[in-house]
């Protein structure tokens, strides 16, 4: 159980911090300044997740390492990420359904935690949860504007939701470790968090006018067992050189 748990928070650790990555890449980019000051606030507080959930992972680990350990000096085949969160920015429209179906799967997760038999995790997870309800609220809110608004937003949409919708299935296929962990209380139910992320993103859909597609089939990779997009290794190869050049560094 205890390794259970460790894969587990790698991999709510792992998504948070990849999915911050990739959101500051758009700063000194973003559409308009109130939109990248957003962008930035929800990439931060993903950072403080991220490092609450990786610090737990390194206690129970007990091995050495601390979360800026687990951050800046794995490889990509050991992070647990979702394969969502690791896909490039694109143009807005795939930021923002990036974004969406990530807040829609984090929020149910995240009410499941807050019942947790683990103390721990319910106390980190009590504080995420006000922070991603915001954060749930304004991706659907875009969805609903770029959807249901001009014609070359609801088209960019329109584009973007193929690139998007089939990364999604991890989103609502449960583990044999996450059935152990809601078996013996510290996890919700997977299948409660699968129903509630698909009427979320059901309801959104239908105010911003766009089609559901049907349920996403079975991928080849799996982030969860360190299958990942060739986007990641990339990515972290950005975020991991300062740590990884001068490993002895201080501020």
């Amino acid at each position: 159980m205890n390794q259970d748990l460790i894969q587990y928070l790698l991999r709510l650790g792992d998504s948070a911090m990849v999915q911050a990555q990739r959101l500051c890449q758009w700063c000194g980019r973003a559409p308009a300044l109130e939109e990248e000051l957003a962008l930035m606030n929800v990439g931060l507080d993903l950072v403080g997740q991220a490092r609450n959930w990786l610090e737990y992972a390194a206690e129970l680990a007990n091995d050495g390492r601390d979360a800026d350990h687990l951050v800046f000096r794995r490889d990509e085949r050991a992070y647990r990420n979702l394969l969502l969160v690791e896909q490039p920015n694109g143009d807005y429209a795939v930021t923002i359904l990036k974004q969406f179906f990530y807040d829609a799967w984090h929020f149910a997760v995240l009410q499941g935690l807050v019942r947790s038999s683990d103390e721990r995790i319910q106390g980190i997870a009590a504080k995420a949860l006000k922070e991603v309800t915001y954060h749930l609220r304004r991706s659907g809110e875009w969805v609903e504007r770029l959807g249901d608004g001009t014609e070359e937003s609801r088209q960019r949409m329109m584009a973007a939701l193929p690139q998007v919708w089939r990364f999604t299935v991890e989103l609502v296929d449960a583990d044999a470790v996450e059935q152990r962990l809601f078996q013996a209380g510290i996890i919700g139910n997977p299948e409660q968090v699968a129903l509630a992320w698909q009427h979320q993103v059901e309801a959104t859909f239908e105010r911003a006018t766009l089609p559901v597609p049907q349920a996403a089939s079975h991928f080849y990779l799996s982030g969860r067992q360190g299958l990942h997009s060739e986007h990641l290794g990339l990515l972290l190869a950005e975020m991991q050189f300062l740590p990884r050049a001068y490993p002895d560094a201080t501020w």
